[in-house]
């Protein structure tokens, strides 16, 4: 998983070099635009169910068949419900100078192709076959960093819709191979829809979940696009970008360790915590050396994206503590998975994301991105707080109720 995030990094920083440039920063902000409007709701694409698939595949792999299929059906329902959804919104929210076409081809492929690709990597994910989920997550990115070499060597200055249309056609392929693989390796896909019925409300958790999760990490740049203007948002959009960057060897980890929370959850909170806290000093040792190397690193990003994004500078240091506040969060929170308290995060993520959304209706009319940047810092740590908190109540109460039923038999 660390050497397919760690060529992902590389591809998609070179991608993202060449896509900034040559779009620059109205073009840009544009297509992040809808890319993040498209983004708040493309969890509930899937409603879970490849999370399902893998907490059920994990304790018994047996029931792999009909969890492949049924995902593979509630990705196409919900994400066709979700597409004309999106479409329909776009049209009031983002400004009239960004197309229709634009609009339809991101949200196609990303509310209804990209959900069926990463439900083929986590089916290997459940499986504990790492290397596939590995090249699956690292394949939309090759085939977008051929695509945007051409872009540059055929336009020169493209369009955000120009570079959408690749965006389309290379998440169709890597979609397709994807199904074909994972069906070939693992098995063919069956539909229980009985199954999809029992585990509806939970598959919603899920995705409300994932949902919140993206509105506190990309919520900030729609409403950049709405509030502030077109160039605010690209330099903020690129800013971000290489925190995601940065952030990346620590998500390897998060997937990789993923399947474990749900084994060690079946013994309860203290399990999948304890299991947390095993993988957490170093990560967080990563963390703060690359907020030490980003504050020092940032002035070369013009010298990268051009003089355009010379503001970056600013933003990117400011949003160089991120790394640090995700790790704490996502470890904490995937304890409390583990152990079958995903209602617990899905409310403290939807609380946080709005916070995140009041404090960016608050910050960026007045401060553009640099109020979007305070929003996600406060945003994180808050939800880090909240996380802690939760299980430590959660962990104290399981104690608490195991020592009474031991005085109880004694």
């Amino acid at each position: 998983m660390f050497l397919g995030y760690g060529l992902r990094i590389g591809v998609q920083a070179v991608y993202f070099v060449l896509i900034a440039r040559d779009l620059g920063p109205g073009e840009y902000g544009a297509f992040v635009g809808v890319v993040s409007l498209a983004a708040i709701v493309s969890p509930f694409a899937s409603l879970g169910s490849g999370n399902l698939l893998i907490k059920n595949v994990v304790r018994d792999p047996r029931t792999f068949p009909e969890c492949w299929g049924n995902a593979i059906l509630m990705c196409c329902a919900s994400g066709l419900f979700l597409l004309t959804t999106v479409i329909a919104i776009a049209r009031f929210w983002l400004p009239p100078n960004i197309g229709w076409s634009l609009i339809l081809m991101v949200c196609i492929a990303d509310l209804l192709l990209a959900r069926i690709a990463d439900v083929a990597g986590q089916a290997f994910q459940a499986m504990n076959q790492m290397r596939y989920t590995a090249a699956l997550n690292l394949l939309p990115s090759m085939l977008r960093l051929v695509s945007a070499a051409y872009i540059l060597l055929a336009w020169h200055h493209a369009t955000a819709a120009n570079w959408a249309a690749f965006y389309l056609g290379g998440t169709l392929l890597s979609s397709t191979f994807a199904v074909i693989l994972t069906s070939w390796k693992l098995g063919m896909p069956k539909i229980a829809l009985c199954q999809i019925r029992e585990e509806l409300a939970e598959g919603f958790y899920f995705g409300a979940s994932q949902s919140a999760q993206t509105v506190y990490n990309d919520i900030d740049k729609t409403m950049l696009v709405r509030l502030s203007s077109l160039d605010a948002t690209g330099i903020y959009a690129a800013a971000y970008r290489i925190i995601e960057v940065a952030f990346t060897p620590v998500r390897a980890v998060l997937n990789g360790a993923y399947p474990e929370f749900f084994r060690h959850g079946q013994h309860g909170v203290a399990a999948s915590y304890a299991y947390a806290k095993r993988l957490l000093p170093k990560l967080i040792g990563y963390s703060v050396t690359i907020f030490a190397l980003i504050c020092i690193m940032a002035p070369v990003l013009p010298l990268v994206l051009g003089d355009e994004y010379v503001k970056a500078v600013e933003a990117l240091r400011w949003l160089a503590v991120l790394p640090l506040l995700k790790t704490v969060h996502y470890f904490i929170a995937d304890a409390l998975t583990g152990a079958g308290h995903q209602r617990v995060r899905t409310a403290s993520q939807i609380m946080i994301a709005l916070l995140n959304v009041g404090l960016n209706l608050w910050l960026i009319p007045a401060y553009s991105w640099r109020g979007a940047a305070w929003a996600s810092i406060l945003s994180d740590g808050a939800l880090a707080v909240t996380l802690y908190v939760a299980l430590t109540l959660i962990k104290v109460r399981s104690e608490t109720l195991a020592a009474a039923v031991e005085a109880k038999q004694a």
